[in-house]
C-alpha cells in the first residue's frame, strides 16, 4: 500500500484515539476507553508501515502536525473549544505540515 495512504490512516486513527480520550473522561467510560486503545494502536501500526519507505523525521512531523491540527479542529467543532489564538496556531501547523511535505520531494 502507498506510504502516504498509510500515513493518512495513522493520522485518522490518532485523531480518533485522541477524541475518544476526551470522551473516556479519564478512562471512566468503557467504550471510549476501548476506542482510545484501538485508535492509538492502529495509529502506531500504520505509522510503523509508513516509515518503512518514507523518512522517519518527515513522517513523524507530518503525523504529529496533522494529528494536532485535526484534533484541534475536532475540539472546535465537536467540543466547542475555540478562540482566535488556537485558529492562528492551527494555521501555522498546517503551513508547517505542507512545507514538510513539499520539502521531501517525493511523489508518494
Amino acid at each position: 500500500m502507498n506510504a502516504i495512504i498509510l500515513l493518512a490512516f495513522a493520522i485518522i486513527c490518532e485523531v480518533f484515539g485522541s477524541t475518544m480520550l476526551k470522551k473516556s473522561e479519564g478512562f471512566k467510560k468503557v467504550l471510549p476507553s476501548i476506542g482510545v486503545v484501538t485508535g492509538m494502536g492502529l495509529a502506531f501500526y500504520f505509522l510503523s508501515l509508513a516509515i518503512r519507505t518514507l523518512p522517519i523525521g518527515t513522517v513523524y512531523a507530518i503525523w504529529a502536525g496533522a494529528g494536532t491540527a485535526l484534533t484541534t479542529l475536532v475540539g472546535v467543532i465537536v467540543f466547542k473549544d475555540h478562540n482566535l489564538k488556537k485558529g492562528i496556531g492551527l494555521t501555522f501547523i498546517i503551513c508547517g505540515v505542507i512545507a514538510l511535505k513539499i520539502s521531501t520531494g517525493q511523489a508518494h
